[in-house]
């Protein structure tokens, strides 16, 4: 056991303070990502920020219809709350196929967003890894890297981000409200996670005593519908292959909106621009929808143990665009 400090911060001028006075600090929420990493090696805080007791703990509704979910609200709390079922189930159904039900009663919505890939090369500290330790090399490209990145990834880093909760945030058009000595500012969550590019150690464009304060959901379209989707190698508790959220609004059987975005595939959620271009403005034929899939997909390059994700990636996105647009065309909202 390494010795820290521990402060519990009772605002957030406080938490911030804190934070930047004693380098090494690490702002703790549910802890259920940090304290694994603490316990394998990966981190070694000299203080740890508690946020707990900041007033974040709401989901408050805003003027014109949005939700705004502060970011110590639980993910149970979250996946349970009337209005995110009502009129966001995409995130809902995310949260609920993510972690278990005891992680979602302890793990809050800022520290879902910032948590650490599970790349075993990552948690290893043994093996080199430049997101942990920049300059040592990836050792998951020539090892074990069959979960791993198969879209946007880099020399540096070929690792992806575990969050379900993120890719159902980034196909609603989310924003991140984050606090630091600045002052207040929001950021689009399909911006607020980086590709790895030569600095693999930097998964967000937080600064680096910003946090979390909240995250901000548009007013929802009520024509459109959500669903999301996720495969994984067991049916509970296991992180995703490939995922799918989408949001879809129909007119005159014409696709007047759509949003999709993938999980499993790379370093962030995976917003999937071509595919949104080709379909909007025209009727979600099966042709049409796998020939939108397969342009989003096909700028994919594959590793030697993981191919398998891209043709996964595609029937789940087919398959969840599909059962949206049916839906919609048999005037449900909901499938």
């Amino acid at each position: 056991m390494k010795p820290f400090a521990y402060v519990r911060a009772a605002g957030l001028h406080e938490a911030v303070t804190a934070h930047a006075g004693r380098p090494g600090s690490r702002y703790l929420g549910g802890g259920t990502n940090l304290v694994d990493l603490m316990k394998l090696g990966v981190e070694s805080p000299t203080t740890l920020v508690d946020l707990s007791r900041l007033p974040l703990d709401e989901v408050e509704e805003l003027p014109g219809g949005g939700l705004r979910i502060g970011a110590t609200v639980r993910g149970s709390d979250v996946a349970a709350h009337p209005l995110v079922r009502a009129r966001y189930p995409v995130l809902s159904q995310a949260l609920l196929a993510g972690a278990s039900g005891q992680l979602r009663n302890v793990a809050t919505t800022g520290g879902n967003l910032v948590q650490r890939t599970r790349c075993p090369a990552f948690q290893d500290v043994s093996k080199p890894c430049n997101k942990r330790a920049p300059g040592t090399g990836c050792g998951a490209r020539d090892g074990v890297h069959r979960d791993h990145a198969v879209l946007g990834y880099s020399a540096h880093c070929i690792a992806t981000h575990p969050s379900d909760m993120a890719v159902a945030l980034a196909a609603l058009d989310a924003d991140v409200e984050l606090y630091g000595f600045q002052g207040a500012r929001t950021v689009a969550v399909t911006e607020f996670h980086r590709l790895p590019g030569d600095h693999p150690e930097r998964d967000t464009v937080i600064r680096p005593e910003e946090i979390v304060t909240a995250v901000l959901l548009p007013p929802v379209d009520p024509g459109a519908a959500s669903l999301y989707r996720k495969a994984r190698d067991r049916a509970s508790y296991a992180f995703a292959l490939a995922s799918v959220a989408a949001v879809l609004a129909l007119e005159d059987g014409v696709v007047r909106h759509v949003s999709l975005a993938f999980g499993g595939l790379a370093h962030r959620p995976w917003r999937a621009t071509r595919a949104e271009e080709r379909l909007t403005g025209a009727r979600p034929t099966p042709d049409a929808v796998r020939q939108a899939v397969e342009a989003e997909l096909s700028r994919a390059r594959p590793l030697r143990d993981n191919a398998f994700k891209v043709p996964l990636a595609h029937n789940l996105a087919c398959d969840v665009l599909g059962t949206l647009a049916r839906g919609a065309e048999g005037g449900t909202r909901t499938p």
